[in-house]
């Protein structure tokens, strides 16, 4: 029992620590995607405002 003890609280797991880094990277690198595809999704809607604006003043008007 005393080496289930020793082990438990020796401290932590080398692979364990490997793995928490490298998941805590892979976040990092996740919202970082998720920043750059917002930024850009931003600007293609913004895009797409103007554009369809610009279509609307091009119009002639309608005659009543």
């Amino acid at each position: 029992m005393a080496k289930a003890l020793l082990g438990h609280v020796g401290g932590p797991d080398p692979r364990m620590i490997s793995e928490m880094r490298r998941l805590q990277q892979r976040v990092r690198d996740l919202e970082a995607e998720l920043t750059r595809l917002q930024a850009q999704n931003d600007a293609l809607a913004a895009q797409a405002r103007d554009e369809a604006l610009a279509r609307l003043q091009d119009r002639e008007p309608v005659l009543t």
